[in-house]
């Protein structure tokens, strides 16, 4: 792509931005977003086609960032031992979500658009895939715990899903009230240190609190 097309392409993409975040992804008129980036609806056309796959360029390449960020840590992971994916379990949490939080934070704008265009369903498939991602990884911890001869308590999927939809969407609430970004590390912290004694609770475990 020429240094001209590329250009184009990010001015359609911040006015997009703009429009969306006023209006909302129904509300947003594609018409009124190829006058308001000064080109003809042919020209437009070339790069996105449709109302959606506009909105897919403004949130997509973000989320599945999000989601190499928490499948690489749990790569990681899932290679330790039965001890010390118990002993590092606080550790491992805090820094993937560390992690991501300040990819938010780089990309703002472009997560606000989740929020604040629910009628997409970009915000429920992001929180379901979080949701089913620290499902699975969770049962799988349960598997090597047990594999390791330690007596470890049944949790079913469904209390599973209950408990980590509430946490991610919570997790998206800094967005949803604007924290700045100190404010949002040290808020999900302390909700992962309260998420923490509840695990420790239905587990019968305890784990280590993570070197500060």
């Amino acid at each position: 792509m020429s240094v001209k097309a590329e250009k184009t392409k990010e001015k359609i993409l911040d006015t997009a931005l703009r429009h969306f975040l006023k209006d909302g992804f129904s509300g947003a008129s594609l018409r009124n977003i190829v006058k308001d980036a000064g080109l003809t609806t042919g020209a437009f056309y070339k790069y996105y086609p449709t109302k959606e796959m506009l909105f897919d360029a403004l949130t997509d390449p973000y989320v599945e960032h999000i989601y190499e960020i928490y499948d690489g840590i749990l790569a990681e992971f899932v290679e330790l031992s039965a001890d010390e994916q118990t002993r590092n379990m606080s550790g491992t949490s805090s820094d993937g979500m560390d992690q991501m939080i300040d990819y938010i934070y780089d990309h703002y704008d472009n997560f606000r658009l989740l929020l604040k265009c629910g009628d997409s369903g970009k915000f429920e498939d992001f929180i379901h895939n979080m949701v089913e991602r620290e499902v699975e990884a969770s049962q799988k911890y349960m598997k090597t715990m047990r594999d390791a001869g330690i007596e470890f308590p049944a949790v079913s999927k469904s209390l599973m899903h209950m408990i980590y939809t509430g946490f991610f969407s919570s997790v998206l609430q800094i967005i949803e009230h604007d924290m700045d970004r100190e404010t949002a590390k040290k808020n999900v912290y302390q909700l992962r240190e309260f998420q923490t004694g509840g695990w420790e609770r239905l587990w019968n475990i305890k784990f280590p609190a993570e070197d500060k």
